[in-house]
């Protein structure tokens, strides 16, 4: 590599260090290394706000804005408070029982939305099951980030990387569904067992609050039906829309913004008060990520990095399989795994071109998606949605450090990779 990529890899490893040891808040962080790389000239603005391959993903900053002040006006009905209510009685009011509810019901919905939307829509009911049975919810929001990720690898939608691997290798919905579907459904069983052990400090409940809860009358949370009325028929068109994207051609991003576009409009609310709902902080620091990551894909780093992986085994059918499979995991949990899989997907692309064993069954591309789907969980910058969960948990004044997160991330990357070690090696090799 360059000296300018040296100097862009120091400067991303520098954004991390503060990152993880939160000696700085992670926005300066972000922002700061995005202004090193930006006024040393390693990018200018043509690559860092307006290539769709190094710049920021202003897709993925509008559908967060935009769901964001969905979920605003949502919130405004207290049907969320209802949603609490439900969930709450329907387990009993047993701690493991709301988390298992919780996990598969953001686990299945991450399937066909995009586990972003998903998390948007599920941590608000979750602080408030939390609240009502007087439990901890950190343990319970990163089970939801982490059981989004697993659920949104099993579908063509459910995740970014999977589209970008599909309009490559012209796989359809249904493609992901024969091959995905099944280790996501065995990695998400495991897992609710696994959350048990993990999170069992937690899962300590209060039997007089329980109680108290299940007395409550779910119906009389609801505020606004008027409102709640107009904001269920919005949400249910964006949905169509976030699920009809292949045969509109309407990218998620738009969708949300006009479904926000067309609630501000039908609802009383000033928008003032909603503009307060929107995670500004997640929002720069996805800004100033996409900045220091797109540099290293303008520098090469990336390119550089998934052509050592491949070059470690020699173009033979097993082992690179288990390099892709896993190495994916490890990057992705370092950088954000949709510019990973925008610089790996050529790669692969070369390797089963001159190796068609490698591409039977598109086995070379689903070990891309699992390892870039399941390794984001390891870390807090790992995926999207990750970094959506901590943003909601600081605004209601909860903290997860980055050190948290691996304690719980970890594990969960690394049992859910081990399971697809042997799926893979028996299914495609």
């Amino acid at each position: 590599m360059t000296l300018v990529a040296w100097v862009t890899v120091a400067i991303f490893v520098g954004v991390y260090v503060l990152v993880a040891t939160e000696r700085v808040h992670r926005v300066a962080a972000a922002l700061g290394g995005s202004a090193l790389v930006l006024g040393l000239g390693i990018v200018g603005s043509e690559e860092a706000f307006y290539s769709p391959e190094t710049g920021i993903d202003w897709d993925v900053i509008f559908l967060l804005l935009g769901m964001m002040l969905v979920v605003g006006v949502i919130r405004r009905t207290g049907v969320f408070e209802y949603l609490a209510i439900r969930s709450a009685k329907a387990a009993r009011g047993r701690p493991y029982g709301v988390l298992v509810l919780l996990v598969l019901v953001t686990a299945g919905a991450s399937a066909l939305l995009d586990n972003v939307t998903t998390v948007l829509l599920v941590a608000p009911v979750t602080l408030l099951v939390c609240d009502r049975l007087g439990l901890q919810p950190i343990p319970f929001l990163l089970a939801e980030a982490l059981a989004s990720n697993i659920g949104g690898a099993s579908t063509l939608v459910g995740d970014p990387p999977n589209i970008i691997i599909a309009s490559r290798a012209d796989l359809s919905f249904n493609d992901f569904l024969v091959h995905m579907l099944p280790i996501v459904l065995v990695v998400l069983a495991v897992f609710l067992v696994l959350a048990r052990s993990l999170f069992r400090r937690a899962l300590v409940g209060d039997p007089a609050r329980a109680a108290a809860l299940m007395a409550l009358d779910e119906r009389e949370a609801i505020t606004d039906r008027t409102l709640l009325a107009r904001s269920l028929v919005v949400l249910v068109a964006i949905l169509a829309g976030f699920l009809l994207q292949r045969q509109t051609g309407v990218a998620p991003s738009v969708v949300a913004l006009v479904g926000a576009g067309v609630l501000l409009l039908l609802s009383p609310l000033r928008p003032r008060d909603l503009i307060e709902d929107v995670e500004w902080e997640t929002l720069l620091f996805f800004i100033g990520l996409f900045i220091v990551v797109g540099a290293l894909v303008e520098v090469g780093a990336l390119d550089a990095l998934a052509e050592r992986l491949i070059g470690l085994t020699g173009g033979e059918p097993v082992p690179t399989l288990l390099v892709v499979l896993v190495g994916s995991a490890v990057v992705s949990a370092v950088v954000d795994n949709i510019p990973y899989v925008t610089a790996m997907t050529p790669v692969v692309a070369s390797l089963i071109a001159a190796n068609p064993e490698l591409g039977a069954d598109g086995a070379l591309w689903w070990a891309l998606a699992l390892g870039a789907d399941l390794g984001g969980n390891a870390t807090l910058v790992g995926a999207s949605a990750n970094v959506v969960v901590v943003g909601i948990a600081a605004r209601n004044g909860l903290h997860i450090s980055f050190i948290a997160w691996l304690r719980y991330g970890v594990p969960t990357a690394v049992m859910s990779i081990a399971l697809c070690v042997p799926y893979v090696l028996l299914r495609y090799a």
